[in-house]
């Protein structure tokens, strides 16, 4: 037996239940982890509340995690019992101390990137690999915008950016969010909740706005968002924060400059084997060279994942959370 987070219905942190069950022994393709430290995301709230459907209930919770493995199916052959490895991917069930997943799904962790690191930022630090990397290449010298600057997210982004020399203007909703966000690379940030967004944005870009905006608040900045884009400029918009983004005009792309939008997933970026852990190994590489810092400002027993949860949707979190079986 083994123990794990489930919910049975739909709605807040109080529908997480802590249970006993039996790990299932692993497909030809699958692989059993024994987590050793789990993520906490956003992504997991939407699952929860139903924003995102489950398979079916009652279910597992969580798509992030790393650990030892404890067993493989007849057709692994990438993986064998005992080898250190992260996923950030899913499916559901991470929130657990036991995990069967595709072997596809795993990629194999490197000794200088230790367990509670791998769990912390495999969804988050992919996440900023495609966006920064792949769904608009950012170059040296151009300003962009990224909110949530000092969330989950946003730090690892942050830090990259600083990297490539991308000029990062982050928005945050207090001065201490702020001056974290300076200090992991931001090049200036803007406290939404005391200027205006827009027009910080035009002072700092001398009117010219941003060639692209990365946008995983959703709903209330969807708007917002769209008014930094410069003409024919990119919102990237990969997460529902605040809510989804729904009711949408296509018109509104042409009024405010023949904008492009796109809304990516880590899953359309990391959709085999190969491109999965090339992308982790450029990830663990920006670590391992020291050019990522990996902020784990919160660690919690697996047991409280409702309060981890509740913390994170009050947005009183910095940097990442795990969970730790």
């Amino acid at each position: 037996m083994a123990k794990r987070i489930q919910f049975s219905t739909h709605g807040g942190p109080e529908v997480l239940e802590l249970v006993d069950f039996e790990p299932a022994e692993p497909g030809p393709q699958q692989v059993r982890v024994r987590n050793k430290a789990i993520g906490l995301n956003f992504i997991d709230t939407y699952f929860r509340s139903g924003l995102y459907p489950a398979p079916s209930l009652p279910s597992g919770l969580g798509t992030e995690g790393a650990g030892v493995v404890e067993a493989v199916g007849s057709e692994v052959t990438r993986f064998k019992v005992g080898d250190r490895v992260a996923y950030g991917s899913g499916p559901l069930g991470a929130y657990s101390e036991v995990h069967v997943l595709p072997a596809s799904n795993l990629v194999k962790l490197p000794e200088a990137i230790s367990f509670e690191q791998a769990a912390a930022v495999m969804l988050k630090g992919m996440t900023v690999q495609y966006l920064l990397r792949q769904t608009y290449a950012v170059k040296a010298g151009e300003t962009i915008l990224f909110h949530a600057a000092a969330g989950g997210v946003g730090s690892l982004a942050c830090q990259w950016a600083k990297a490539l020399g991308v000029k990062l203007i982050g928005t945050v909703s207090s001065p201490e969010k702020a001056a974290r966000a300076k200090e992991l690379g931001a090049w200036a940030t803007i406290d939404y909740s005391r200027e205006d967004v827009v027009k910080r944005v035009l002072e700092l870009t001398d009117g010219k706005k941003c060639p692209v905006v990365y946008d995983g608040v959703g709903q209330d900045t969807w708007l917002t968002s769209l008014d930094c884009v410069a003409h024919r400029g990119l919102l990237v918009s990969f997460g529902n924060a605040s809510g989804a983004v729904t009711g949408v005009n296509l018109g509104i792309l042409a009024q405010k400059g023949s904008l492009y939008v796109t809304r990516p997933t880590l899953a359309s970026y990391a959709n085999t084997a190969e491109n999965t852990q090339a992308m982790a190994d450029e990830l663990f590489s920006m670590i391992s060279s020291g050019k990522l810092e990996v902020d784990i400002s919160q660690r919690y027993p697996l047991s409280e994942a409702a309060k981890a949860q509740t913390e994170l949707s009050a947005r009183r979190t910095m940097g990442s959370t795990v969970l730790l079986p």
